[in-house]
């Protein structure tokens, strides 16, 4: 973004809130040409307020906002997508909250970044659809935003020997990257990883959403992805989302 644009436009998806004194809110947003932003909407908790309204936590806007030397400031804004269903299910809301924290760790400060940006409004899409699989489409986010940022882990050769990985039950390690063989798992931090998982985590790599969404996958499978791709993201962040413990007690209470 040029330095001397005092005032610009973007898209922007709004990842975290918080009110700041006694109607003003400041808001981490995700634009796709100017990066994570940090910026002020003065006034907006007023019922008066040309903004009230249009800045809900994980909607889609389009702002006019004017630069600052901390914080930019929003002039205008307009809702482009609410994602409503996120809004009325706890549950959807609690997923929703965990990518947009996951995206904010693995977004920098005014880095344009366009393809997570196009990542996580789609994920939003998706989290909203009727008979979605919550947790296969997070899982989905999780290995594309990990693809993104550059720390895929290897799904089809072993990560300590690179030769290609066979059709059976494999070891996952966060600290090697990926997938490591039986022979090179031997004494290794590893946690087992089944091929049905290994199958599946394959797929989502190579496959786009639309071919995903169609598996239907038993408790067990699911909380095996889980447990694998959770374990590498706690490896790369060095530490636990907020969101990831919510989540697992709003699911225990919904069992």
């Amino acid at each position: 973004m040029p330095r001397s644009e005092r005032l610009f436009k973007t898209q922007a998806i709004i990842l975290r809130r918080y009110d700041y004194g006694e109607a003003d809110r400041i808001l981490t947003l995700l634009t796709p040409d100017y990066g994570k932003l940090r910026a002020i909407a003065k006034g907006a908790r007023k019922l008066t307020s040309r903004l009230n309204g249009h800045l809900e936590l994980y909607s889609h806007v389009a702002l006019l906002i004017a630069r600052g030397s901390d914080l930019h400031v929003v002039s205008q804004a307009e809702q482009l997508e609410a994602f409503l269903p996120l809004h009325g299910d706890l549950l959807r809301n609690a997923y929703a909250h965990y990518i947009a924290e996951l995206t904010d760790r693995f977004s920098e400060d005014e880095e344009t970044h366009t393809p997570l940006f196009a990542l996580l409004n789609a994920a939003l899409g998706w989290l909203c659809a009727p008979e979605a699989d919550l947790a296969l489409a997070v899982r989905y986010f999780e290995l594309r935003l990990l693809r993104l940022s550059g720390f895929e882990p290897s799904l089809f050769e072993c990560a300590v020997g690179q030769e290609p990985l066979m059709a059976r039950d494999q070891f996952f390690s966060a600290a090697e990257g990926g997938v490591i063989c039986p022979e090179h798992a031997r004494g290794r931090a590893a946690q087992p990883l089944s091929l049905n998982a290994l199958k599946v985590l394959r797929h989502m790599a190579r496959t786009d959403y639309e071919a995903v969404r169609h598996l239907r996958l038993t408790a067990a499978l699911h909380a095996e992805l889980e447990r694998t791709l959770g374990s590498y993201l706690l490896h790369l962040l060095e530490l636990r989302l907020k969101s990831v413990e919510f989540l697992q007690q709003l699911r225990m209470r919904l069992l």
